[in-house]
């Protein structure tokens, strides 16, 4: 609860005082009247105070768990449980930073009488993640409005929100020269059971008899084993750059490049994990974030999961303005010997360009998938413009595939990459 002074009738005070002098001085009654009527109002002002509101609150929204871009209507109803009439009342409802309110509003001002009530609403559009509201925040004022009081009241009940957006694959996502015609498979140097001849040896205890070389066992009497080259799974991080330099968007009417991003790594989650490859998430932020390679009905739900509601995935800003570098390096700890990177970035700095590259040189294949959040309506818009177009230009010369993505489906784009990649 906070109670502050609004300064309305400042200066009242003062202004009686002079006129109250200057009546009596010059033998004026119309000043004396002044005065008088200043210490009238003076006393009015000083002597009212704002009454403490006792409030009931009820918060009702249509659904809890929506499609992301779904717009949910929310109702507020407010009744009075005192005994005093609150003349004038503003409430303003704590709608979650992250959602953004369509339609009507959370801002309602009115009067209640002991016993009476009232209703807003207003609609917000969903976004990925769990939001919680917050208290609504009741402000009531003296009659004179010299005072007003700021009340936190809780609902009866918590209202929270829940979007978790389905994985849809696209269509084509090819890898960095890791894949064979098999999908989702890789061919390695070490031997062992799987499908293309490789070598034979000497037989050993314990050796399968389907590994057995029957024939040459015929031709000569000599027991040898079959060795094949082993196949595996490709393993593949999709890696989001969520520090606080990449929530850019070219205005307001667009989503921010994280957002895209993060939309993004669900298409390609979904797409690889379709092809068979083994599957892990990151992200570049100041929150811990990491899902190892995996794959099956389960790591699939844990990946949208982390999608949906990680902290470091989050619709808004982190506060920390920072990555620290032994986050990097410890990025770079986990990851398998044998994974490459797609790495989801809209390039907002020399930072991105680093990781990018450190990466690829140290043995992990790297494709950029570069939202563009930049714009061309100012002279300063049009320059970060130019410098995204040379980090990417000196990517590709650095031998990093590199998906600029505007404002195209990301599929297209993709199939479009492909083609010129392959020519």
């Amino acid at each position: 609860m906070c109670r502050i002074d609004t300064n309305r009738w400042v200066g009242i005070d003062g202004a009686a005082l002079v006129a109250g002098a200057a009546g009596v001085l010059f033998q004026r009654p119309g000043l004396l009247l002044v005065a008088g009527l200043g210490v009238v109002y003076t006393a009015y002002a000083w002597f009212g105070d704002a009454p403490q509101p006792q409030l009931a609150v009820e918060r009702r929204i249509v659904d809890a768990a929506p499609d992301p871009e779904a717009e949910v209507d929310v109702t507020v109803e407010v009744r009075n449980v005192g005994s005093q009439t609150l003349t004038d009342l503003r409430l303003v409802d704590g709608v979650p930073p992250a959602l953004a309110v369509t339609d009507g509003s959370p801002r309602h001002g009115t009067a209640l009488r002991p016993g009476a009530g009232t209703t807003f609403s207003y609609t917000v559009e969903a976004v990925r993640g769990d939001h919680d509201w917050g208290s609504l925040t009741a402000i009531t004022r003296s009659p004179s409005g010299s005072r007003e009081r700021s009340t936190d009241v809780e609902p009866t009940e918590p209202t929270s929100l829940s979007c978790t957006p389905t994985l849809e694959a696209i269509d084509t996502l090819p890898l960095r020269g890791l894949t064979t015609p098999y999908a989702g498979r890789v061919s390695t140097d070490v031997t062992g059971s799987g499908l293309e001849f490789s070598s034979t040896r000497a037989y050993r205890r314990g050796d399968p008899l389907s590994r057995i070389d029957w024939n040459r066992y015929a031709r000569t009497g000599e027991l040898s084993t079959i060795e094949f080259r082993q196949e595996r799974a490709a393993a593949v991080v999709l890696l989001v750059d969520a520090r606080q330099t990449a929530y850019v968007a070219p205005d307001r009417e667009h989503r921010n490049a994280v957002e895209r991003s993060v939309d993004a790594a669900a298409q390609a989650f979904a797409s690889l994990l379709d092809a068979g490859d083994r599957v892990g998430l990151a992200a570049l932020s100041p929150q811990e974030c990491w899902l190892a390679p995996g794959a099956g009905r389960d790591h699939r739900n844990r990946g949208r999961e982390l999608l949906a509601s990680h902290p470091a995935l989050a619709p808004t800003p982190p506060e920390q303005p920072y990555l620290s570098p032994s986050a990097i390096k410890r990025f770079r700890r986990r990851l398998p010997e044998d994974a490459q990177v797609l790495f989801f970035s809209p390039l907002i700095d020399e930072t991105a360009v680093e990781v990018a590259r450190g990466l690829d040189a140290r043995g992990h294949p790297v494709t950029v998938v570069s939202p563009d959040a930049t714009a061309r309506d100012t002279v300063g818009r049009r320059l970060a413009r130019l410098e995204r177009e040379n980090r990417l230009t000196r990517l590709r010369r650095a031998g990093l595939r590199v998906v600029d993505w505007g404002a195209e489906p990301l599929g297209a784009r993709v199939a479009r990459a492909e083609r010129r990649w392959s020519g």
